[in-house]
C-alpha cells in the first residue's frame, strides 16, 4: 500500500529513509535512530487509536453510569448551587445528574436569560455562575450575554451540548463549529473528547473562570460523552457480527475502539475539588508610591468601577477601608451602593467638574473608556493612580488623552486596603470634601424641582422614582434594565449597600432584567429584587414572569412606558426629523404580566394621586410571593436632553 505524503513515497521500502529525514528536522521529537519501519508503524498504530490505554484501564460495559454524573459532582465540589438551562436533548444527563445530588436546576424561556442569570449569581456570590443549553441554536442565542460576561469581568461556566465525536461535521442535527464562535468570547474553551476527560476539563475551566481578570469559559460535551455506555453503543451503529462482510468487520472494529476509548478509565476516582486560583497582587513598592502620592495631595478623589467588588477582597473590608481613607469616593457598575444609601464621602452628582479640580485621581477599577470620555474628562494636571487586574483596561487610552503617573496590574480591592493602612492617620482635607458635596447637594436639589413639573401627558417619571426611592427598604436589590428610564433612575435610586446594584456594564446590553433579577433572587432568597425596565428593554425578557411564577421566584418590575425607544430619539429626532423605528404603543403590560401567573398594576394620570399607594400595593403583593408589575405610563421630559453623545 502507498500514500503521498510530505514528498515521500510512503511504501514500507522508503520508511528509512523517510525517518532519517524527520530524525535530522526534530531529532528530539522523532524516535530514536535504530527503530526500524515496523516497529514505528505499529507505535504510531497503538497511539493512533489509544490502544495502550485501553488497554490498562477497561471499559465496564454494563455501567449504567453517565458522563452527565461527572460534571455535577465537579460542580458540587465548587461550591456551585444553581444551573440555569433551557432544556435540550444533549444535555439531559447533567440537568437529572445536577438535580438529584441537590444543585438547583432553574429553567428559563431563553438561553440568554440562563446566562444572564448565571452571571448575577456569579456577581453576588462570589463563585461561578454557571449555565447550560444545548447545541446550535442553543449556544448562538447565549452569545450576546457570554460578551456581556466578557465585559462584565463575571467568572461565567458555560456548558454547551454537541453532536456525537464521530458526527462531527458530518450534517448531525444543530452541529456547527460552536468553538469558533466562543474563543474570540471565553477565557478558555475546551471540547471533551472523552469521558475521562470530563474532570479535569471542568476544573480547569473553573479555575480560568476565576483567575486573574475573571471571564466567562466555555466546555463543549459532544452527546457521547454524557449518555452511558449501552445507549451510546446502541446508537453507534455496529452491525451484526454474523451478516458481516470483510469490509463491515473493519468498520465495526473501528467503531468498538472508538467507543471503548470513549469510555476507557471513564470511573476512576478522580480529584474533582477546585484548583488554586491566580489573582495578582500589588508589591509592596507599587503600594508605596500609590501612598506617597496620596499623602501629598490636597483635592483627591477616587472612582471605583465593578472590579472593586470581585473577591477576595470583602466589600466590608474595602467599605471600611475608604471610610478610613475619607477621600471622596464616586462609585460606578457593580460598586454603586458600596458605601450605603448615604455616606459622608460618597459624591453622585457633577464628577467632571471634580476631575478637572482633583490634583490626584485613583483609577479603582475604574477605566478610560467612552464612560470616562476616552481620558479626556482627566486633567492633564493630575497624578493619576490608575489599578486594574487586566493590562488593557489599565492602560485603555493612555496613548492619546491622559497618562497613569502610576499603574498598578492587581486586585483593585486589596490594593486599595493596602494603600489605606499604609495611610494610617491620614486626613482628607475637610474644605474640598465639602465642596463636592454642596455641588452634590445643589444638582439634588435641581432634580427635586424637575420632578415637581408638570408633563403634558401621563406621569412625570422623575416624580414617580423619588416616591420609589422612599419606599426602598434597606434590604433592597435593583437591576437596572432600560435607557432613557433607567439612566434617570441612576441618578435618583440609591442602592442600599454593597452588591445591591447589577446593571450590565461596558456593553450597554438590553435584556439582562428578566435573567439578572432571577439569579439575585436565587442568590438572596431574603432581598426583595426591583427591575428597572425601560418599555422598550421589557419586551426581551417579559416572558420571565413564567420563569419566577414556576419556580417561586417573585420579582417586582417597575416599568417607565414612555411608548417608544426615547433614549435614541432624544438625538434621531432633532438631527433627522424623523422618529422612524422608534416608535412603541402603551402596551397593558400589566396584562402580559398577569398572562403569565403575575400581579400587573398600572399608574397613569388617572391614578396619579394614588402613585404611592399603588407602589404599596405592588410591594404587599410581593411579600406575599406574587411577581408584580406595574406598567408606569410616563410623560417626556427635558431632564437628560444633552447627556447623549455619539
Amino acid at each position: 500500500m502507498e500514500r503521498k505524503g510530505q514528498g515521500y513515497n510512503t511504501n514500507m521500502a522508503s520508511w528509512e529513509t523517510y525517518l532519517e529525514d524527520l530524525r535530522k528536522k526534530a531529532p528530539n521529537v522523532i524516535v530514536p535512530l535504530g527503530l526500524s519501519a515496523a516497529t514505528f508503524g505499529v507505535l504510531f498504530f497503538l497511539k493512533k487509536f489509544n490502544l495502550i490505554y485501553q488497554f490498562f484501564h477497561k471499559v465496564d460495559e454494563n455501567s449504567k453510569r453517565h458522563g452527565g454524573e461527572l460534571v455535577a459532582e465537579v460542580l458540587n465540589q465548587h461550591g456551585i448551587k444553581h444551573v440555569f438551562t433551557l432544556v435540550g436533548g444533549h444535555i439531559s444527563p447533567i440537568l437529572v445528574a445536577s438535580e438529584k445530588i441537590g444543585i438547583r436546576v432553574v429553567d428559563t424561556r431563553h438561553e440568554v436569560t440562563a446566562v444572564f442569570a448565571a452571571d448575577a449569581v456569579a456577581r453576588l456570590s462570589g463563585t461561578v455562575g454557571v449555565a447550560a443549553v444545548t447545541a446550535g441554536p442553543g449556544l448562538t442565542n447565549t452569545v450576546t450575554a457570554v460578551k456581556n460576561a466578557q465585559m462584565a469581568e463575571s467568572p461565567v461556566l458555560l456548558i454547551g451540548g454537541a453532536a456525537a465525536t464521530l458526527l462531527k461535521g458530518r450534517g448531525a442535527l444543530q452541529d456547527i463549529d460552536q468553538m469558533s464562535l466562543f474563543k474570540p468570547l471565553c477565557k478558555f474553551c475546551a471540547t471533551v473528547n472523552t469521558v475521562r476527560e470530563i474532570v479535569p476539563t471542568l476544573r480547569k475551566a473553573l479555575q480560568a473562570a476565576q483567575s486573574g481578570t475573571p471571564g466567562p469559559v466555555f466546555v463543549e460535551f459532544p452527546i457521547d460523552t454524557l449518555y452511558p455506555y449501552p445507549l451510546v453503543k446502541r446508537e453507534i451503529g455496529m452491525k451484526d457480527k454474523g451478516q458481516t462482510s470483510f469490509m463491515q468487520k473493519i468498520v465495526n472494529w473501528y467503531l468498538q475502539n472508538h467507543l471503548s476509548n470513549l469510555f476507557a478509565g471513564a470511573w476512576e476516582v478522580r480529584d474533582s475539588t477546585p484548583l488554586p486560583v491566580s489573582i495578582p497582587q500589588a508589591s509592596s513598592s507599587q503600594v508605596q508610591q500609590c501612598v506617597q502620592l496620596l499623602s501629598r495631595a490636597k483635592k483627591p478623589v477616587i472612582l471605583l468601577g465593578s472590579q472593586a467588588t470581585l473577591p477576595p477582597t470583602p466589600v466590608e473590608q474595602l467599605r471600611a477601608a475608604l471610610e478610613v481613607l475619607g477621600i471622596p469616593c464616586f462609585l460606578g457598575g457593580m460598586s454603586r451602593g458600596l458605601l450605603g444609601r448615604r455616606s459622608e464621602i460618597q459624591v453622585r452628582q457633577q464628577r467632571r467638574d471634580a476631575l478637572k479640580d482633583a490634583d490626584v485621581v485613583v483609577l479603582a477599577g475604574a477605566v478610560c473608556d467612552f464612560r470616562l470620555g476616552y481620558g479626556r474628562t482627566l486633567s492633564r494636571k493630575s497624578k493619576i493612580i490608575a489599578i486594574n487586574r487586566d493590562k488593557d483596561q489599565l492602560f485603555k487610552n493612555s496613548d492619546m488623552f491622559w497618562k497613569p503617573t502610576v499603574a498598578v496590574q492587581a486586585d483593585v480591592g486589596g490594593t486599595m486596603v493596602s494603600i489605606a493602612k499604609g495611610l494610617a492617620g491620614y486626613q482628607c482635607d475637610k474644605d474640598w470634601l465639602e465642596l463636592l458635596r454642596n455641588r452634590d447637594e445643589e444638582k439634588e436639589k435641581k432634580n427635586s424641582l424637575k420632578a415637581e413639573e408638570v408633563t403634558d401627558t401621563n406621569l412625570n417619571p422623575l416624580k414617580v422614582l423619588h416616591t420609589v426611592e422612599e419606599l426602598l427598604s434597606d434590604n433592597t436589590i435593583l437591576v437596572a434594565d432600560g435607557g432613557d428610564f433607567v439612566a434617570t433612575a441612576a441618578y435618583i435610586l440609591r442602592p442600599r449597600g454593597p452588591l445591591c446594584w447589577l446593571d450590565p456594564g461596558a456593553f450597554g446590553t438590553l435584556g439582562v432584567g428578566g435573567g439578572f433579577a432571577l439569579g439575585a433572587k436565587l442568590s438572596r432568597p431574603d432581598a426583595e429584587v426591583w427591575i428597572i425596565y425601560g418599555d422598550g428593554s421589557l419586551g426581551y425578557s417579559v416572558a420571565e414572569f413564567d420563569t419566577f411564577t414556576r419556580h417561586k421566584t417573585p420579582v417586582l418590575a417597575l416599568v417607565g412606558n414612555d411608548a417608544g425607544w426615547t433614549q435614541i430619539a432624544r438625538e434621531q429626532v432633532p438631527l433627522f426629523g424623523s422618529s422612524v423605528a422608534c416608535d412603541l404603543a402603551f402596551t397593558d403590560y400589566e396584562d402580559v404580566a398577569r398572562g403569565y401567573g403575575g400581579t400587573g398594576l398600572r399608574l397613569d394620570r388617572t391614578n396619579e394621586d394614588k402613585t404611592e399607594d399603588v407602589l404599596k400595593q405592588a410591594l404587599q403583593e410581593y411579600r406575599k410571593g406574587n411577581s408584580v408589575l406595574v406598567n408606569v405610563l410616563i410623560g417626556k421630559t427635558n431632564f437628560r436632553e444633552g447627556s447623549i453623545s455619539v
